[in-house]
């Protein structure tokens, strides 16, 4: 497996709209949509679907028990097939990773891990990129995958 780059970010948020006037209306990220009854909201360059997403949490635990402001997790690109994400899970799993699950968000398919400290990394294949060029919104989706 090869990391190609860091796709994504995501974030637990106090207040969303106060994140949102940072990063969409002060360092220009765009709003591609919002999802979880308008608690979470997408973000992008237009480099690609997203580069972020903000989840708000308020002052938690709170009603997203368990849940704490800051990095929720990492996403990293690491091929461009569901092959590549297929030989990805086979290597972490030989290697002892647990997988804490699979998901498929329309524009991209991805696995979810935990590195040996306990942080929660995505890695994931993109779909076409024509899927979220022609309905940015997709990007809002998520999926059961199998592997």
């Amino acid at each position: 497996m090869q990391a190609q780059y860091v796709g994504h970010v995501v974030f637990y948020v106090r207040d969303l709209e106060r994140s949102l006037a940072f990063y969409r209306d002060l360092l220009g990220f765009r709003e591609v949509g919002r999802i979880f009854g308008g608690q979470a909201v997408a973000l992008t360059t237009g480099r690609t679907h997203h580069e972020m997403l903000l989840i708000e949490v308020g002052d938690a635990p709170g009603p997203l028990q368990g849940k704490r402001i800051g990095l929720y997790h990492v996403g990293i690109k690491i091929g461009d097939s569901l092959d590549d994400l297929r030989r990805a899970k086979a290597e972490l799993e030989s290697n002892g990773i647990l997988i804490d699950g699979v998901s498929d968000h329309v524009v991209s398919q991805s696995v979810y891990l935990r590195d040996p400290d306990g942080n929660e990394i995505e890695v994931y294949v993109d779909a076409d990129p024509e899927i979220w060029k022609k309905d940015p919104m997709a990007v809002l989706n998520v999926k059961p995958l199998v592997l």
